[in-house]
């Protein structure tokens, strides 16, 4: 086990499905097993996810979040990272660049992964206007994990399916990180039909990379929360921004691979649990 004298802390701000495994349920238990203590801040509670699944309770905590962070605050609790998800509403938008401005440090890590949109299409539930308000929390993040539909959204382009090209790709994330963040990782990557993947770019380094595994039949559900929370204990386990994507991709595809051989609803979210051992020996915890 790698000796750490302190032990690194993060504000996770996402909604929080009951059944379906997805944004807090996934992101909690993967930052804790990497080593990281991982502070929830839910901005809904659902009774399920919304992905295929109808009749589900939703309540929407914004009412909530000021005060939570305030609370936090009055407590002079730090964070080396603040991960931010699915929100809800505008108004959460707003909450969260208090957030990210009540508690930076000189060393803290802002993640923004802008969950909106997938397959080319905004999620149901926003208005077309939400990609703007996305686009300025963007500005204010260290790194961003959208995928392609939500950097199509981010960038006001149209959306184009693959297979893509090397300099297709490139492009998107160097005008990405123009938005402001200084890395951004895109996933939903591919230049063949039997690989998927993602890419990162450093705009300090100028540096771009690519990283891909064999596809998996299906779509799943909750594989972009499990992907961003993998991506993110890499980098807090000091590992570049390429390693700790290849760490994320291999990880999701494990936990794809796995649901995809036993046949389980996709609906549910996909077995990362068991998938857990591996991705800690990449990490070189164990």
């Amino acid at each position: 086990m790698k000796n750490k004298e302190h032990q690194k802390r993060i504000a996770a701000i996402h909604d929080l499905s009951g059944f379906g495994k997805c944004s807090l349920t996934v992101a909690l238990p993967i930052l804790s097993a990497a080593g990281i203590e991982a502070c929830a801040m839910p901005t809904a509670i659902l009774s399920t996810h919304t992905g295929g699944i109808n009749g589900y309770t939703y309540r929407d905590l914004t009412s909530d979040m000021r005060a939570f962070m305030q609370h936090w605050k009055s407590l002079n609790i730090r964070f080396d990272a603040t991960y931010s998800g699915f929100l809800g509403s505008f108004d959460q938008l707003e909450l969260v660049k208090e957030f990210f401005t009540l508690f930076k440090s000189k060393d803290n890590l802002i993640l923004v992964d802008p969950v909106m949109a997938d397959n080319g299409e905004l999620y149901r539930i926003f208005q077309p206007e939400f990609a703007a308000g996305m686009r300025s929390l963007c500005k204010k993040a260290d790194i961003i994990v959208p995928n392609l539909t939500e950097a199509a959204l981010l960038l006001e382009e149209s959306y184009h399916s693959g297979p893509y090209t090397q300099a297709y790709i490139e492009n998107i994330l160097k005008k990405l990180s123009k938005l402001g963040p200084e890395k951004v990782v895109l996933t939903g990557v591919y230049f063949k039909e039997e690989e998927l993947g993602a890419a990162t770019y450093d705009r300090k380094e100028d540096a771009v990379g690519f990283l891909f595994t064999q596809r998996i039949p299906g779509a799943y559900h909750g594989t972009g929360d499990i992907f961003a929370s993998a991506l993110l204990s890499g980098l807090l386990n000091n590992f570049s921004l390429n390693e700790s994507a290849q760490i994320a991709v291999n990880f999701t595809a494990d936990s794809i691979r796995r649901t995809y051989k036993a046949k389980t609803d996709y609906r549910f979210g996909v077995n990362f649990e068991q998938c857990i051992p591996d991705f800690l020996k990449e990490l070189k915890l164990i």
